[in-house]
């Protein structure tokens, strides 16, 4: 059973202003969640990464990002909405991350500083074998959570490994389009470990594009257009059947394509 049962945002008394002029305020009544995975599919600019991010406020969600979720400037304009959804839990639960694909790569870039750091450390204190050794402890646990350096992996690579070595059983996970780090076989690998670890007591919320990924059986799907916000079958999803006639015949969308300029 999912831990995040239900979504709700009271109807807003302005609805002219973003974020509640999006479609998919109005579908948010009662909108209850029946799958430990759920997938947000939409169109750029339908409001699927704008439910998520509040959603990741609301249930104070930790953020993979540079900042906080109350102090990351990219989600301003959303905490309006974060504030007025209510949210209902089976269990409520503390475990779980936010994560968007742009911020894996912000966290790389910490993590090559922060092992920049202690190299610097451990070579300023190499005649002093306490706090050289101490440095040397800190980087060794920062790479051996991954096995190795995650700079050493390719970004799909690394994404897979993050995502493998922070997500537990027990917890509450919100990821924004991941396929932007991953490979189609990269995609892959990454919608059966969901999968596995739904099997495991998780429950994740994704938004994405990906028709490899929103593949998972068994999960529930929410689509996103200018009617609003409304439950699909993954064989329904325009994603799917435009991908499937586009790889069928892709000459003739190209013909299409060069005839029109």
């Amino acid at each position: 059973m999912p831990f995040l049962k239900r979504i709700h945002c009271p109807t807003p008394a302005d609805d002219s202003a973003f974020p509640f002029s999006l479609p998919f305020i109005g579908s948010l009544q009662e909108r209850e969640i029946h799958s430990d995975i759920l997938f947000l599919v939409g169109e750029n600019g339908s409001g699927k990464s704008s439910l998520l991010e509040s959603v990741a406020i609301a249930s104070k969600r930790i953020s993979v990002g540079d900042s906080s979720l109350d102090q990351d400037p990219t989600l301003a304009e959303i905490r309006p909405l974060a504030l007025q959804l209510r949210l209902s839990w089976s269990r409520r639960t503390g475990k779980g991350f936010f994560l968007r694909a742009e911020d894996f790569f912000n966290f790389i870039r910490r993590n090559k500083q922060l092992e920049e750091t202690f190299d610097g450390y451990i070579e300023r204190f190499k005649d002093d074998p306490r706090v050289r050794g101490y440095m040397e402890g800190n980087k060794r646990a920062i790479n051996a959570r991954y096995g190795r350096d995650l700079n050493d992996f390719s970004h799909g690579e690394g994404f897979l490994e993050f995502a493998k070595s922070r997500i537990h059983p027990g917890g509450l996970y919100l990821i924004d389009e991941p396929e932007a780090a991953l490979s189609p076989q990269r995609q892959l690998a990454f919608a059966l470990f969901l999968h596995e670890m739904a099997q495991q007591n998780c429950q994740f919320i994704v938004a994405s594009h990906s028709p490899i990924i929103l593949s998972v059986p068994d999960a529930e799907i929410w689509k996103f257009d200018e009617r609003g916000l409304e439950s699909a079958r993954y064989e329904e999803l325009e994603h799917v059947s435009f991908t499937q006639s586009f790889l069928q015949a892709p000459q003739r969308y190209w013909q299409q394509l060069t005839q029109e300029d």
